[in-house]
């Protein structure tokens, strides 16, 4: 199960959030009115252990098992502070802590900030298989540096971060160990009065006893004097403890053996081992007492057990979805979402940018080592240009793919030399990339080019707030021609064949692996825009000004030394390429404290390198921060959908952009709840899904690692449809079940690339299905 609040209109989210909850006995708690975000992953083991990932903005939520009391709760802090009261207690947890309790306790966890945690549930006939001394009665805490809880916390945070992915057969191991862990935390953990008073070390030492058996069950011959000599103990004493709990040794050791055959049993790992070979394996040496044991504990044989199949017995229901208001509004949406209605004129472009109306200004942000930034974004930049809603600005852009071809893409170009400008004494811009600025990562560079793309700006919007949405109209778009008199008036790009390309696994012809960088030619053939291939070179070790020696493209700008490399004019002969100039990254500020990697988009926007954000549209970004701080970058002159190989036609561009900004209380209703990037084009609007819509919130402090780990085509495609079906219900007015039908019958799914981290897949919604 996966539900987030990102699913619905922002009107609907603190119900259905609270509806989402409830099914798992949560109730929630008190939270701030604005800025709700919710996102639960769910998953329930064969074994009865549910498994719940949390990760949601500041809130009070409740865990009230009370109704079904026959589980052990405990909750692990992935990320955030929370202050936990049940009971009696009230406990404060930071980062990696550990609470836990009795189901008949409800217990309040009031988050302060963002967190994420894991809430696990264990069925207490799990726990009693191995316990046999009282739990605590009170809430707890498990630190998360001290003993067998650092290791329980390092298990359950990898269970948390693959949760999404998880199969029975993959979390089986989990189920087995999972009590083993915890009940050793919680012995390693409370005092002796809480594990039954007087008698706690009596206890302690039983569970110790526990755990010997549960590492030798599979040896034939295991007495209780083996187990007493190895504890010290006598073999009669060893008899007396398993009394005091109502338990024999020989009867604790057949339970034992008998679960861990059961579990087998169904086990598709020993799907291709007999019965007997199952039986032996944990200890049994007689058939016919084991399908008789077998029968009296679980009421079947081993054979019809292993033939009836997993139990299909799971929760499986969705969360109910939400529905528009009773009252439609059939109305088309305005042809100018800033309600300039009726406007006809003919679009303006770069030669007639200087023809502005009275009042809005025209401004020129030329590309400098002062006006860029190169490979990542940040609330903390400060913006090189502020402009008012309506404000025109001529923006030039650098690819960050010059130095492939230096002679043909920045010799002779003022701007892109002072920007790419790298010598053995220093270099213009330091810092490519969010990566440590002392290269101690992989020693690539400052940054070490986790994020690569040069970005102009950020352009500050004057009263733009959080909860705003900024519209940027891309005007004209043409590419920057090159300054070397030896190619006057010609314009050129590269693509790279890298190695975070899709293909890069696949290859067939050898070298494999390899990296192949195409240049092409951007020109005019009969009137229109085309691009041709020049030629290829395979990427060869190339070694930058300061001698680090890079085996492969990764750094952005490192000088390719041409005398290295083996170029192949006879390339794509008779082929002839589309242009369809675009920004691959247009993005404003993430609400982040820490530098962002330009790479992976989301829901500021960034790197979408969707080729639909050309000349005639109209790109709508939500506010995260003051100003907005839009950045505009990674130009191209052609891509396809998917971006395969790694890259496009990557070219300096130099466009003409409006900006127009729309504050929250004023907006149109379609844009009110808008959390995403959307684009709209004549006759489109274009919905951006992605694997990780908010990963920045979504996967906590590792979020930039974790996200190129963890993203996949079905989870994109998932966002794109709860995003479209939201814009459907919202700006159309539809119905669940008419937006639902509309987007499987009308509108086309597209991948957007796969090679950016965080996964694209677009949704395409025509406007001319709309009569009305």
């Amino acid at each position: 199960m996966r539900f987030t609040t990102n699913a619905y209109p922002k009107e609907q989210r603190r119900d259905a959030w609270r509806f989402a909850l409830r099914r798992l006995s949560i109730e929630l708690g008190e939270m701030p009115e604005e800025g709700l975000y919710g996102e639960l992953v769910a998953f329930k083991s064969e074994l009865g252990i549910e498994f719940i990932r949390v990760t949601a903005t500041a809130q009070a939520l409740k865990l009230d098992f009370t109704a079904h009391p026959d589980f052990f709760w405990l909750t692990m802090l992935l990320d955030g502070h929370a202050d936990v009261s049940g009971g009696k207690a009230m406990l404060s947890a930071e980062d990696g802590d550990i609470v836990f309790g009795r189901g008949e306790i409800a217990a309040t966890h009031a988050f302060s900030g963002d967190n994420r945690s894991l809430i696990v549930k264990i069925p207490r006939s799990v726990l009693t298989l191995r316990l046999r001394t009282p739990l605590p009665e009170e809430i707890g805490k498990l630190a998360a540096d001290q003993g067998a809880s650092r290791v329980l916390g390092g298990m359950l945070r990898s269970v948390a971060d693959t949760l999404i992915d998880a199969t029975p057969d993959q979390m089986r191991p989990i189920e087995l160990s999972l009590p083993e862990f915890l009940l050793t935390g919680l012995l390693d953990n409370a005092p002796p009065r809480a594990l039954g008073g007087a008698a706690g070390m009596r206890a302690a030492l039983l569970e110790r006893i526990f755990q010997t058996i549960e590492m030798r069950l599979s040896d034939p011959e295991l007495s209780h004097q083996q187990v007493a000599s190895e504890h010290g103990i006598s073999p009669r004493y060893l008899q007396k403890l398993f009394e005091s709990v109502g338990e024999s040794f020989g009867h604790f050791v057949k339970l034992r053996r008998l679960e861990r055959c059961r579990l087998d049993l169904r086990s598709p790992l020993h799907a291709q081992k007999s019965i007997s070979d199952i039986l032996f394996q944990w200890g049994f040496n007689d058939s016919a007492s084991f399908s008789r044991a077998f029968r009296e504990q679980y009421g079947v044989s081993p054979r019809e057990y292993r033939k009836a199949g997993p139990s299909a017995a799971t929760d499986s229901e969705q969360p109910r979805r939400g529905s528009p208001a009773a009252k439609r509004d059939m109305r088309p949406l305005a042809p100018q979402m800033d309600g300039e209605e009726g406007e006809s004129e003919a679009p303006l472009t770069l030669d007639d940018a200087g023809d502005t109306a009275p009042g809005v200004r025209h401004h020129l942000l030329p590309v400098s080592p002062e006006t860029v930034h190169w490979g990542f974004f940040s609330r903390h930049l400060k913006p090189v240009l502020e402009v008012r809603s309506g404000d025109y600005v001529t923006i030039e852009t650098l690819t960050h793919h010059g130095n492939d071809d230096a002679e043909r893409m920045i010799e002779g170009d003022p701007g892109a030399e002072s920007v790419y400008h790298w010598t053995h004494e220093g270099k213009a811009i330091e810092r490519r990339g969010a990566g440590p600025l002392d290269a101690s990562a992989y020693g690539r560079g400052a940054g070490e080019g986790f994020g690569v793309h040069i970005c102009t700006g950020p352009i500050a919007v004057a009263g733009a707030r959080p909860g705003d949405v900024i519209e940027v109209r891309v005007l004209d778009i043409k590419a920057r021609p090159s300054g070397n008199p030896k190619f006057q008036g010609r314009a050129f790009g590269s693509n790279a064949a890298a190695y975070w390309g899709f293909h890069y696994s696949d290859l067939l012809t050898e070298p494999r692996p390899r990296e192949v960088i195409t240049i092409y030619e951007v020109e005019r053939n009969d009137g229109r825009p085309c691009a041709h291939a020049v030629y290829n070179y395979r990427w060869t070790p190339q070694t930058d000004p300061f001698g680090v020696v890079h085996t492969r493209i990764d750094y952005p700008g490192v000088p390719v030394d041409h005398a290295t490399v083996e170029k192949n004019f006879d390339i794509l002969r008779d082929v002839e390429i589309p242009v369809r100039p675009h920004f691959g990254v247009i993005g404003l500020a993430p609400a982040h404290g820490d530098l962002v990697d330009s790479v992976p988009p989301a829901a500021f926007g960034g790197n979408l390198d969707n080729w639909r954000t050309g000349p005639g549209s109209r790109i709508f970004l939500p506010v995260a921060v003051a100003g907005g701080l839009l950045s505009l970058g990674d130009p191209h002159a052609s891509q396809g959908d998917s971006e395969l190989c790694g890259t496009a036609i990557e070219c300096s561009m130099t466009a003409l952009i409006q900006i127009i900004h729309h504050p929250a209380a004023a907006t149109h209703r379609h844009l009110r709840d808008l959390d995403y990037p959307l684009i709209e084009t004549a006759d489109e609007w274009v919905i951006m899904g992605f694997s990780h819509p908010d990963y920045l919130k979504e996967l906590g402090e590792d979020a930039q690692s974790e996200v190129y780990k963890r993203s996949s085509i079905d989870l994109a495609m998932r966002d794109a449809f709860r995003k479209a079906r939201r814009f459907l219900m919202t700006s159309r007015g539809l119905s669940e079940d008419e937006a639902i039908s509309l987007l499987s019958v009308g509108v086309d799914f597209g991948v957007t690339q796969v090679v950016n981290g965080n996964w694209g897949v677009h949704a395409v919604i025509r406007k001319s299905l709309f009569t009305a």
